[in-house]
C-alpha cells in the first residue's frame, strides 16, 4: 500500500473514533454535547437522571441516586379527579427550588374536545394527547407562551387573567411576577388563599411567569388529564427532559363517594341512587368503568417495570399518604432527588390535622383530617353502590391491595381497614 493508501485509512479510522466518541458521550450525556455549542443562562439548569416503581408486600428501604443541584427535576403527578392530586402538588409547590403549575391541560382540554368530540375523528384522542404532549414539553423548559395559544379569551400583551387556577401556584403569586407590593401579613393572604392572589397580583405576565420558572431548580406540573402512563412515554424517553412520573391512585369506591359530593350535577343519578336505594334506569355506568379500565391500564404497565420507566415511575396509594403523611412524603422526595424542607414539613402538619372543619365546607381545600379521611368513603355510599363498583373494577382492587366487603356490616367498621399493608418502590 503507498503512503497516500495509508494516510487515507488513518484518516478513516480517525473519523470513525471520533464518531464513536461522539455518539457515546451523546447517550450518556446527551445535553453535554449540547453545552459545547450553546451558551446555557446560568438561572436555567438543564436536565437529566433517571428513578421508577417495584412491586412488593415487604421491600426494603430504597436509596435513589445522590442529589445533583446542577440536574433539573421536571416531575408530573398523573392522577384522576378526587384523587388527592391536588395535596400531592402542594407538598412540592411549598418547596422553594419548585415551580408548580396546577393543571395547565385545563386549557388544552377546554378548548379542543368539543370540537373533537363533534366531529367523525375516531383518532380524538390521539390528536388530545398529542396537544396535551407538546404543551407539556414547552411548559418543561418554561415556555410558558405556549399556554397563551389555549387560553381564553386570548391573552393581551402577553398578559391574562384567566389561567386556571393561578393561585394555587406560590411562584405566580410572588415577586416579581406579582407586581404588587405587599407586606407579610399580604403575603401570607395572597399564598394561602387563591382568590387573593387573584384580587392582589393582577394580570399575570408570561415573560415574567417564565422566568420565574428558569429561576427554580425543578418544574412540577399536576394533572387529571392524562389516562395513563403510556401516553406519557415519549415525554419519559426525551432527552431533553429528566421527567419523573408520580401516578397517584385511590380506592375507586373513595373517588366515587368524593365526586358525588364535590359535583353534584354531574353525579345526580348517583345521588339519587344512594337516597332512594334505587339504582335509576339511566345511570350512566361507563363513567366508574372507565375511570377502572384507565388505571388498571397503566398500573399494570408501571408494575411491569419495563425499562423505559426505569427510575421514573413511582405508584402512590392515597390511602397510604393520607395514613402516613410525613413517611410517605420523605419517600416521595427521595424518588425525585428533592431535600425535605422545614416549610414542607410544617405544610404537612398544618394540612393533615384538620379540627376547624375547614374540609367539610370547601370542597377543594387541601386540609384534611388526613388519617380520618382515608376510609370515610363508607359513610358516603349504599352497600348496594359498593357491591356494583367492586364488580366493576374488581381487577383494579384487587391489584392495588383494596379489599373488598361483602355485607353491609363491614361498611360500619372502622376498626377494620379496607387496605391492604403493600409497599410500592421505585425501581432504578
Amino acid at each position: 500500500m503507498n503512503h497516500f493508501g495509508k494516510f487515507m485509512l488513518l484518516l478513516v479510522l480517525a473519523f470513525v473514533a471520533i464518531q464513536y466518541v461522539a455518539i457515546s458521550t451523546f447517550l450518556t450525556n446527551p445535553l453535554s454535547l449540547l453545552y459545547s455549542v450553546v451558551v446555557v443562562p446560568t438561572r436555567q439548569a438543564v436536565n437529566c437522571s433517571p428513578e421508577t416503581l417495584s412491586y412488593t408486600s415487604s421491600a426494603p428501604a430504597f436509596s435513589p441516586p445522590t442529589n445533583d443541584s446542577n440536574v433539573r427535576t421536571h416531575i408530573l403527578i398523573l392522577a384522576t379527579t378526587r384523587c388527592g392530586s391536588s395535596f400531592i402538588g402542594q407538598l412540592l409547590n411549598q418547596h422553594p427550588e419548585v415551580f408548580y403549575l396546577f393543571e395547565p391541560l385545563f386549557h388544552v382540554h377546554s378548548m379542543l374536545r368539543p370540537h373533537l368530540e363533534q366531529s367523525r375523528d375516531l383518532d380524538w384522542r390521539k390528536t388530545l394527547m398529542g396537544a396535551a404532549r407538546d404543551l407539556l414539553r414547552s411548559l418543561y423548559h418554561c415556555h410558558l407562551s405556549s399556554l397563551e395559544n389555549y387560553i381564553q379569551p386570548y391573552p393581551t400583551n402577553h398578559s391574562t387573567d384567566h389561567l386556571f387556577r393561578r393561585g394555587a401556584s406560590q411562584s405566580l403569586c410572588s415577586p416579581p411576577v406579582c407586581k404588587v407590593p405587599q407586606g407579610p401579613h399580604e403575603q401570607s393572604l395572597v399564598l394561602n388563599d387563591e382568590r387573593e392572589c387573584k384580587k392582589r397580583c393582577g394580570p399575570l405576565s408570561m415573560p415574567l411567569a417564565s422566568d420565574a420558572c428558569r429561576a427554580k431548580r425543578h418544574t412540577a406540573i399536576k394533572t387529571v388529564r392524562i389516562p395513563q402512563i403510556s401516553d406519557l412515554r415519549t415525554l419519559i424517553e426525551d432527552p431533553t427532559l429528566n421527567l419523573k412520573v408520580i401516578q397517584l391512585v385511590r380506592d375507586p369506591r373513595g373517588i366515587l363517594a368524593s365526586r358525588i359530593e364535590a359535583f353534584r350535577d354531574s353525579y345526580r343519578m348517583w345521588r339519587l341512587w344512594r337516597a332512594t336505594g334505587r339504582r335509576p334506569a339511566n345511570l350512566d355506568l361507563g363513567q366508574i368503568r372507565t375511570l377502572c379500565e384507565d388505571v388498571l391500564k397503566s398500573v399494570s404497565i408501571g408494575l411491569a417495570r419495563p425499562d423505559w420507566l426505569k427510575g421514573r415511575y413511582m405508584l402512590l396509594r392515597y390511602e397510604d399518604m393520607a395514613r402516613f403523611p410525613l413517611k410517605k412524603t420523605k419517600e416521595l422526595y427521595r424518588f425525585l432527588g428533592l431535600d425535605l424542607d422545614q416549610s414542607v414539613k410544617d405544610w404537612i402538619n398544618n394540612n393533615t390535622h384538620d379540627s376547624s372543619g375547614v374540609s367539610s365546607r370547601r370542597k377543594f381545600t387541601t386540609i384534611r383530617d388526613s388519617a380520618a379521611n382515608a376510609e370515610n368513603w363508607k359513610t358516603k355510599l349504599s352497600f348496594d353502590m359498593v357491591v356494583y363498583i367492586q364488580s366493576a373494577c374488581k381487577p383494579l382492587l384487587q391489584r392495588l391491595g383494596y379489599k373488598a366487603v361483602f355485607h353491609s356490616r363491614e361498611l360500619k367498621n372502622f376498626s377494620h381497614s379496607l387496605v391492604e399493608d403493600r409497599m410500592f418502590l421505585p425501581f432504578f
